[in-house]
């Protein structure tokens, strides 16, 4: 006996076929989301102005590094990657470097660029050694604890010269700085920033900030479209 033309069997595997392309499309958009903002291109830049910045303000390129304070992955990025990209591009006038404050870990987070940006308000060529200074302070070991207070943070400014504590000490306990930090956080929304350090080549996201030859590759290219 011949099967009619509106056989179960035939069904099924209609159903099962749509559901598995409805899976893989769901896998795809879900790929797409996850790595949208990785390697992205945008119209424009992260503003630097009012940011430290170092190297010659007039260089043709600008790196930025959207940090937190205590981000493991960002102080591992500062020790290993940081000091060639000073090296190769700073240094040599090509590249300006500008670096953006991320919360992601909280009050320890804000309270760290609060005290980064009271620094960089006092003086500004002090603020990389301050900077480097609250990188090194970070536990290599049980990153979870708690190392970010008022009281580290003046006893590590104690040891930069240069820096009034005292007025430190007020800034911070007035969030006279709010101000700095939040413009940070209004570009981390803006950028879409879903990761710590994130690399941004003028309006190009670097896919994996620890692969310095794909932020080389971006540098140049950008060097020579200027």
């Amino acid at each position: 006996m011949m099967k009619s033309k509106g056989s179960p069997f035939k069904f099924v595997v209609i159903i099962t076929l749509v559901v598995i392309a409805l899976i893989v499309a769901l896998v795809v958009i879900n790929n797409q989301n996850s790595e949208s903002k990785k390697g992205k291109t945008f119209d424009k830049q992260p503003s630097i102005e009012g940011q430290p910045t170092l190297g010659d303000p007039k260089a043709p390129v600008t790196v930025v590094e959207f940090g937190d304070f205590k981000c493991p992955s960002c102080k591992m990025w500062g020790e290993n990657i940081f000091p060639q990209l000073v090296s190769d591009y700073v240094e040599t006038g090509k590249v300006k470097f500008s670096f953006i404050n991320v919360l992601f870990h909280g009050e320890e987070s804000k309270l760290a660029s609060l005290a980064a940006e009271s620094v960089y308000k006092q003086n500004p060529d002090i603020y990389w050694e301050f900077h480097k200074a609250l990188f090194n302070k970070q536990p290599s070991e049980n990153h979870d604890i708690s190392w970010v207070t008022i009281d580290k943070i003046l006893e590590l400014a104690s040891g930069v010269s240069g820096i009034d504590t005292d007025k430190l000490k007020a800034d911070i306990e007035s969030n006279s700085e709010i101000n700095g930090v939040n413009k940070d956080t209004e570009m981390v929304t803006e950028f879409g920033v879903q990761f710590t350090p994130t690399i941004m080549v003028n309006g190009t996201m670097i896919e994996d900030p620890f692969d310095y030859d794909s932020i080389k590759k971006a540098i140049e290219n950008a060097l020579e479209e200027n």
